[in-house]
């Protein structure tokens, strides 16, 4: 059975861009040279965008997302190999860019090391096929090398996915402050309700609020923070204790006089607590507004 080879997808122009850059010129630029010269490293087959049956802008782009390696050339300026260029550079490094000598490449371009090659100059020709090889090599054995623009603006510390997922971090602590407040509130009802039953149980009153779990509850799933264990330890034993309170709440009415000793019992504890852990929220969104 023959060995499964990666895929070195090739962006390049389809059809005539100048003169002597005609579709029958581009179509032997891949078969004749580009092809041969990816597939001289026995991993890879080269495959350039063909017209396939349904929607080839979703294969293209396909193509554009999984492939390892993108080689794309840059000559003659083609806007649509500049446009495939963005979609891979917005999800994937191992993209090699070259481009014919005397290509006018735009400054955001150029300054990341295109590979020029040289028709007319044996030399210099050679010279780009031994640079284009080791590159190629370094692709498959190093393939989250940084190589777009694109990934190492949105992704990583202090980057734009960095703010954005601070931001996304502060909005969800700020809803957990805002839960915290309001089941404290609900455990001082549910404690001075007790106390006022206790000493008129002929006039007893039921609190009807029941403390908050969500914003919690996300917290101790996703850990959307960096905190030492002892945090999500406590958060972890807040959600316990919020799901058997809300749970004896519901049993109030029916077993009054059972349901408010074990409330009175543990709810200052469970208040303390509670506390405690609004305190270490409130300084971990302290810490991300700084950073922000």
């Amino acid at each position: 059975m023959p060995e499964k080879k990666d895929i070195c997808f090739v962006i390049m122009p389809f059809s005539k861009t100048t003169e002597t850059h005609t579709e029958e010129y581009w179509t032997s630029h891949f078969n004749n040279f580009l092809k041969p010269l990816i597939e001289d490293n026995a991993r890879l087959e080269a495959r350039r965008s063909q017209a396939l049956r349904g929607d080839i802008l979703k294969q293209i782009i396909t193509d554009l997302v999984i492939s390892p390696i993108v080689v794309a050339d840059l000559t003659d300026c083609n806007p649509n190999v500049y446009w495939e260029l963005g979609v891979r550079q917005s999800f994937k490094h191992g993209t090699v860019t070259i481009a014919e000598a005397g290509t006018n490449l735009p400054f955001d371009i150029g300054s990341k090391g295109t590979l020029i090659y040289y028709p007319n100059s044996h030399i210099k020709m050679e010279n780009f096929r031994q640079q284009f090889k080791v590159v190629i090599s370094d692709c498959l054995t190093n393939p989250d090398r940084p190589d777009s623009h694109v990934l190492e603006a949105i992704s990583g510390r202090g980057t734009l996915f960095e703010i954005f997922r601070q931001e996304e971090a502060r909005r969800r602590l700020d809803a957990l402050l805002s839960e915290c407040v309001k089941n404290l509130s609900v455990l001082q009802n549910v404690k001075v309700q007790c106390e006022k039953n206790k000493q008129n149980p002929q006039k007893r009153k039921f609190t009807t609020g029941r403390l908050r779990i969500s914003a919690l509850e996300l917290l101790v799933t996703n850990r959307y923070i960096e905190e030492a264990r002892g945090f999500f330890s406590l958060a972890e034993s807040c959600l316990s204790d919020i799901v058997t309170i809300n749970d004896q709440l519901c049993l109030w009415e029916g077993n009054p006089t059972g349901t408010e000793n074990w409330l009175l019992q543990i709810i200052e504890g469970k208040i303390k607590k509670l506390v405690q852990f609004k305190t270490l929220v409130t300084a971990a969104y302290s810490k991300i507004i700084k950073i922000l």
